[in-house]
């Protein structure tokens, strides 16, 4: 089957194909809703549904770069904005933390597509996971040039820094390592300090 041309009006179905999707994946669950059921609920055909996604993992990787948009924009404005390189670098942690906390405890129907989105390695999560160490990188280059940071190298600094926020970020570890009430957003704070002391120059 040929995929449509992309003109105004079919940017404005796959868009609706991909707003229904995410809203039956919140109700349903990702793993129990099915092209017929988003085919249903825009009143076309499965077949309508394919000429737009070749697939239902497509249709998952546009929903989950969606969700991964918006917090790389905001992992970049915090990196851009105001603020020592030391505060941005906790404000780093602590968005990381929050918005995990708000998908996997408050979108557990959402958490299951991320999880799998994860463990299989999706393009669109290695990108996202690019763009999070690209957004360190740049807060330790600028803490290097304003001399708070040491001389370590940057990209390893940044692959460090975002390796750290793991247990907090990967919905298996959040599952894993803590209990129901825990104050993740404390340990965030306390582990970006961690990390600030061991950037401190010699």
């Amino acid at each position: 089957m040929q995929p449509v041309t992309l003109t105004p009006a079919a940017a404005a179905t796959r868009g609706a194909i991909i707003d229904t999707a995410e809203r039956l994946f919140r109700t349903l669950g990702y793993q129990k809703t099915t092209v017929a059921d988003i085919a249903r609920e825009l009143r076309m055909s499965p077949a309508n549904v394919y000429r737009f996604f070749p697939s239902k993992a497509a249709i998952n990787e546009a929903i989950c770069a969606r969700c991964l948009a918006g917090l790389d924009e905001a992992a970049w404005a915090i990196a851009r904005g105001p603020g020592s390189a030391a505060e941005r670098i906790r404000a780093l942690f602590q968005l990381l933390q929050r918005e995990t906390q708000a998908l996997f405890f408050h979108e557990r129907r959402m958490h299951d597509m991320v999880a799998a989105a994860l463990e299989e390695s999706w393009p669109i999560v290695e990108e996202h996971i690019r763009t999070i160490d690209t957004a360190f990188r740049h807060i330790v280059m600028d803490g290097q040039t304003a001399g708070i940071f040491a001389r370590l190298d940057p990209d390893e600094t940044a692959r460090l820094l975002h390796g750290s926020c793991v247990i907090f970020t990967h919905p298996l570890l959040v599952e894993k390592c803590f209990r129901k009430g825990e104050d993740t957003a404390l340990l965030a704070g306390k582990l970006a300090d961690f990390c600030l002391r061991a950037l401190r120059p010699d």
